[in-house]
């Protein structure tokens, strides 16, 4: 399965952010999905998953509310909608495919190149 992100950019402190993940390859209902994000010199790091079945979501702590992840499965699409952005909330964020339901990210063995998010202050 291919993992392509795209949406992400230069947002201020406050703003929402929409990020997409088409998947080719492969039906979006084949696999569990997650959002992860890696900032410069820190471990990547999960911040939300979705079951198979969609009826499973887990998000991070320090999400608190202000991120959804959904799926368009007409589209083949995972989706993460951002609200409410902190600087630190800053990095590259990645979506990943896998067969199971982990929070851990080398639990998932197909990868998008990522895209880059940038939050000011």
């Amino acid at each position: 399965v291919q993992l392509a992100e795209s949406g992400g950019g230069v947002v201020q402190a406050g703003d929402s952010l929409t990020l997409s993940c088409r998947v080719s390859g492969g039906a979006i209902t084949r696999y569990s999905m997650g959002w992860f994000r890696q900032a410069p010199g820190k471990e990547r790091t999960y911040v939300g998953i979705i079951s198979r079945a969609a009826d499973s979501i887990t998000r991070a702590p320090f999400v608190r509310g202000r991120f959804t992840i959904f799926r368009d499965d007409a589209e083949n699409t995972l989706y993460l909608q951002m609200k409410n952005l902190e600087p630190e909330d800053s990095g590259v964020y990645y979506c990943a495919a896998g067969q199971g339901y982990y929070t851990d990210p080398g639990r998932y063995p197909d990868w998008g190149q990522g895209t880059q998010v940038t939050v000011s202050s």
